[in-house]
């Protein structure tokens, strides 16, 4: 059990290094490895670190019926009145072209790994020498694919959409005792695509302590807002899914980032992280140099020795050489020791005592 650091690839993933940026492909390709291959060198382009696929075809995932729970019968969802094994049939990324995409991603720097969904896709994955898993949130009830993705000893990522406290222990028990060392827990909300008032990223402080592991966020919701928000609340890693364009269409379109908004996740999740910094007060190093802009005491006219301070001739103002505002009161009505022009910062070296 452990919030330490360590990586997936060259990678470090850990609070004290900038997040890692997810950008997950899903369906976006729409049947064409070429749009596939350059989705990967759009995300390269944005900065961002991984970029994932899902491994599935619709018949590990479902039965091909066409009635009942099997058909999607909501009018709110993007996929009303389509079957399951259709939609997964559209959505698949071809086992195939797994290959070619993880090494156009390595050759643009990235990591590429998948999640699987079932045991022949691990199966499959393994082959390929993956540098790290993620298990799906509708999948993270699934015991045994758990335990058999832990068992390679790889990173795991689990995310935690529809999931209760209960069924999180067990997913994350299943992990360990499986062999798995290095867990993220992503919080997550199943609604695609999601609104930031169901995001409860309040959730990710609690579950990190509750489970000792990191914790991310898989985001569906649309903009970048609820992701930045998450990283200052301890987040390490934000997937965001990913396409050209919108317009273009696609299953997972709708909700999916462009490449500028991308390119903002990573750079405005960057600058929320180095925001973080420690607890601390009083001057920064870099605001030492503005000190000298506070307001403090300062002679307001040419003055003679033995004159009494007043208020017409010592001024709070800007520089700030002089004596603190706090000492204002004090001073009135001591004397000056010597002549003093205005435009003096008042000191102490200035003024005789009252005795």
């Amino acid at each position: 059990m452990s919030t330490n650091n360590f990586n997936i690839g060259p990678f470090e993933i850990g609070n004290n290094v900038r997040p890692f940026i997810i950008a997950e492909m899903s369906g976006n390709h729409n049947q064409s490895l070429d749009r596939a291959l350059a989705i990967v060198e759009a995300a390269a382009k944005t900065g961002a670190q991984a970029i994932k696929l899902q491994t599935y075809t619709a018949d590990t995932i479902t039965l091909d019926v066409h009635e009942n729970e099997f058909k999607i019968q909501d009018e709110k969802s993007l996929w009303n009145g389509k079957t399951l094994h259709k939609l997964y049939g559209e959505a698949y990324t071809p086992w195939e072209w797994h290959a070619p995409i993880m090494k156009r991603a390595k050759e643009l720097g990235m990591v590429c790994f998948s999640s699987p969904f079932d045991e022949t896709a691990v199966d499959f994955l393994e082959n390929l020498n993956v540098p790290a898993y993620k298990i799906a949130s509708f999948e993270n009830i699934h015991l045994p694919l758990i335990r058999k993705v832990a068992a390679t000893g790889k990173p795991l990522i689990i995310s935690t959409g529809m999931a209760n406290i209960a069924e999180l222990h067990e997913a994350v028990t299943a992990a360990r005792e499986a062999g798995c060392k290095n867990l993220v827990l992503l919080k997550c909300t199943s609604t695609y695509p999601a609104v930031p008032v169901n995001s409860n990223i309040a959730t990710i402080p609690h579950m990190r302590e509750l489970f000792q592991c990191q914790v991310g966020l898989s985001d569906h919701t649309m903009g970048i807002g609820v992701s930045v928000a998450a990283v200052t609340l301890g987040a390490t890693i934000v997937e965001k899914h990913f396409t050209l364009s919108r317009t273009d269409g696609g299953v997972d379109s709708a909700f999916s980032l462009e490449p500028l908004e991308m390119q903002a996740l990573v750079t405005e999740t960057e600058r929320a992280w180095q925001a973080l910094g420690v607890v601390r007060y009083g001057a920064t190093d870099a605001e030492k140099k503005s000190l000298v802009f506070r307001r403090s005491l300062y002679i307001s006219s040419d003055i003679k020795k033995g004159t009494v301070l007043s208020p017409e001739n010592v001024r709070c103002v800007r520089p700030g050489l002089g004596l603190p505002p706090k000492y204002f009161d004090q001073v009135m009505g001591l004397k000056f020791k010597i002549d003093v022009a205005k435009g003096t910062p008042l000191t102490w070296e200035l003024l005789l005592d009252k005795n």
